[in-house]
């Protein structure tokens, strides 16, 4: 199975320019807890409602001057439409991240695809080797 048979189509994004205040008026009003960033149509970061919280609330940065592109994580780790989900899976499970930008193979962001968009397409045992490794930090 590929990616592009689980991922979900057409993925909202930002611009690095846009105010945190509308990335996460975005996240709120489509119920997603992470948005791609693009520029000239490229991904070139991601942001998430944690990096929200613990990038911006917790330090006391000024929600008002700060934009997408000063609290997203650059380098955003991605998959292929046409990778195998095993690929993706593993690429999970070693950089331990729950959500994976999909890319075309002019490397334009084509969809997403989460960990809860592979359990829904793969049985329990692989479901519950993924959500282990990539919640492993978290385990006492």
């Amino acid at each position: 199975m590929k990616v592009r048979d689980v991922m979900h189509k057409g993925a909202v994004s930002v611009k690095g320019s846009d105010s945190l205040k509308s990335v996460a008026k975005k996240m709120r009003r489509r119920d997603i807890g992470a948005i791609p960033v693009k520029k000239k149509g490229r991904l070139v970061g991601m942001i998430t409602d944690r990096d929200l919280v613990c990038r911006v609330l917790a330090k006391g940065g000024n929600t008002k001057k700060l934009t997408a592109g000063d609290v997203m994580t650059e380098k955003a780790i991605s998959c292929r439409a046409d990778d195998n989900i095993e690929a993706a899976v593993r690429t999970m499970e070693t950089k331990k991240i729950r959500r994976l930008p999909v890319l075309d193979s002019s490397r334009k962001l084509v969809g997403m695809v989460s960990l809860g968009d592979i359990s829904h397409r793969n049985g329990a045992t692989a479901t519950t080797e993924l959500l282990r490794a990539v919640t492993k930090h978290h385990v006492r």
